[in-house]
């Protein structure tokens, strides 16, 4: 695991920030000692923190192939892992009959060729990956138990196979928005950090990078006016995609600084609730716009 990985934090801080994602210190610890140890790095947060971004930052700057195995219910292992080609075994077997050699093919059908690979799979097979396993609290909790081989041993055991093992263990990323818990025993096999949203340094300084051409004084204005935004009760609080956004937005319109007429113009950028537009429209917005121009 340690071939072509950085030497230490600054160095695994570094080339985040070279794809894009500035990381704090503790994060970029964290995302180290998962790629030198070789352990599956468990990442929880609010949605829009930026978790599913280090999967892909990372395999653009590894690089390795990105393999994302997204969550939801009802995943099975057929969907996750494999699945055998029936229509495939089905045609063999009919060959097989037509050329008198039914013997050879009851040992062979279950060969490798009609074996279907599906993104855990994928991820262990070929050139070096990094596997995300996206919103697994998404998931029903039985799937958390096909999981834990691939976790401890990167590896995959198929019945009728075999054990089929990566040459070159892929980067494993797991995303988690605590919509519900996840179990012990997926969270032991893994490295574990909360993702939670930036404070105002690390915003501008993501600012700087993902929205290069908004100026200074308005990329300030706007990550003091979220900054206070997050304080306040609201349904969905905006994550850093939605400062980018909106700070792209503003810039899209020639804003130079924030004015009270286009946030509220703006505001479904910013946020994706009606009852949270409703609540934050007109007084509370022009209250916030005034905050953040003071101070930023």
């Amino acid at each position: 695991m340690s071939r072509n990985l950085p030497v230490d934090v600054a160095a695994t801080a570094g080339l985040l920030a070279a794809g894009g994602y500035v990381a704090d210190t503790a994060l970029a610890t964290t995302v180290h000692l998962a790629l030198r140890m070789g352990r599956p790095l468990f990442l929880e947060g609010e949605p829009g923190t930026g978790k599913t971004e280090i999967a892909k930052v990372l395999a653009a700057q590894l690089p390795r192939k990105l393999v994302r195995l997204q969550c939801y219910d009802g995943l099975d292992l057929s969907a996750a892992a494999y699945e055998w080609n029936h229509a495939r075994q089905l045609m063999a077997i009919r060959l097989a009959e037509v050329a008198g050699n039914v013997a050879d093919i009851e040992s062979s059908i279950y060969d490798r060729r009609y074996l279907e690979s599906r993104p855990l799979l994928q991820a262990l097979e070929g050139e070096p990956a990094v596997l995300l396993i996206d919103e697994l609290d998404r998931a029903d909790e039985p799937f958390e138990a096909f999981l834990l081989e691939v976790l401890a041993d990167f590896q995959i055991t198929v019945p009728e196979l075999g054990t089929l093992r990566a040459e070159t263990p892929p980067v494993v990323i797991i995303t988690s928005n605590r919509t519900r818990e996840v179990h012990d025993a997926i969270r032991r096999r893994c490295l574990y950090h909360w993702v939670d949203y930036p404070d105002a340094a690390r915003e501008k300084a993501i600012l700087a990078l993902r929205a290069p051409a908004v100026s200074a004084t308005l990329s300030a204005q706007v990550v003091a006016f979220v900054q206070k935004l997050r304080e306040g009760d609201y349904f969905k609080l905006p994550g850093v995609a939605e400062t980018i956004d909106w700070a792209n937005a503003l810039s899209a319109l020639d804003a130079r600084e924030l004015e009270p007429a286009s946030v509220d113009a703006t505001l479904g950028v910013l946020l994706k609730y009606q009852d949270d537009i409703a609540k934050l429209k007109g007084e509370e917005a022009a209250r916030l716009v005034a905050e953040a121009r003071e101070s930023a």
